[in-house]
């Protein structure tokens, strides 16, 4: 269905003909937008349902007190699951630090949070199938959990600022909330429009770049410089991300268009990785709640270990 609108929009309706660069990017452009988009809005919604009752306070209490390795599976886990962007780490790095939650497992959380959620994952299955999805997920979840363990290693309290030590956030009385079917409606399309409303512009920046690449680099470049199994492609993939201020949903064009043209699985993983989680705005904010060290450490440990990822997936497959 998105394949024949985009051949109408491109090939009928503006008169380009499939076989040029232009007609291929803007039929790519069409019919990845308005696929992500379906799904996007759908699963923004249904998720926000379901999240009627969750909070990042909620998310803060349910990881305080556990033992460490069930706190730090919580964390990844709920990484995964929330809607939490780079946006929201200040605040969460706070409150975790307030409650008592090492900051290993604080910093599994960040990882998780930006490079994982439900909403890229299902439009992941949508756009390059099952496998794909699974992969990212999984290494993700990885790199989460040993990111933080590394993290701990090094003892990060020390490069915290000092404000955040000194912050005791009050347990304000709350309501208790609606639960009714009227008022989880009213939540969920709020998620819909503050959601979708803070990405669309990188979701579709991430589909221009995909459908340029798509329809304008050849695909014997592609082959010669990015298909093969040369060592530096996968370190350059992660480095090309870091400038491309993207989520993981607005990373997925890039990657189909990739994949399209041959370039290696271990490769678009590591850079739609360092898109989602290693982006420079990313590590503008987390400096205003970290040090110079612990920010450089951070990039550090994820940089490496998308180079693993994707040097792994590379020559598993």
């Amino acid at each position: 269905m998105f394949e024949h609108f985009g051949n109408l929009v491109a090939f009928r309706w503006l008169g380009l003909a499939p076989q040029t660069p232009l007609g291929a990017a803007v039929q790519f452009f069409v019919m990845d937008a308005a696929k992500i988009f379906a799904l996007l809005l759908v699963v923004v919604y249904v998720m926000g349902l379901l999240r009627a009752l969750l909070s990042p306070e909620k998310v803060r209490d349910f990881v305080r007190g556990r033992p460490e390795w069930l706190a730090r599976a919580l964390a990844v886990l709920l990484g995964s699951v929330t809607p939490f962007c780079s946006c929201s780490s200040v605040p969460l790095f706070i409150g975790f630090v307030e409650a008592g939650i090492p900051l290993g497992v604080t910093f599994s959380f960040l990882i998780a949070s930006p490079m994982i959620n439900e909403v890229a994952a299902v439009i992941l299955v949508g756009v390059l199938g099952w496998k794909l999805a699974a992969l990212y997920v999984a290494a993700g979840m990885a790199v989460a959990w040993i990111g933080g363990v590394i993290m701990e290693w090094f003892r990060p309290e020390r490069w915290v600022e000092e404000y955040v030590w000194k912050i005791r956030m009050g347990e304000a009385r709350r309501a208790a909330p609606d639960t009714s079917l009227a008022a989880s409606h009213r939540y969920a399309w709020q998620e819909v429009k503050e959601i979708v409303g803070r990405i669309w512009k990188w979701v579709l920046l991430g589909i221009a770049v995909g459908a340029l690449f798509h329809g304008f680099v050849p695909e014997r470049w592609v082959s010669q410089h990015l298909g093969g199994d040369a060592w530096y492609t996968v370190p350059l993939a992660v480095l090309l991300g870091i400038p491309l201020y993207s989520n993981a949903t607005g990373a997925i064009p890039i990657a189909e268009a990739m994949l399209g043209k041959g370039v290696a699985l271990g490769t678009v993983l590591a850079l739609m990785m360092s898109i989602a989680a290693l982006s420079l705005p990313e590590m503008l904010i987390l400096r205003k709640v970290i040090r110079w060290p612990a920010l450089a450490l951070y990039a550090g440990v994820l940089a490496v270990a998308f180079t693993l990822v994707g040097w792994g997936f590379n020559l598993i497959s």
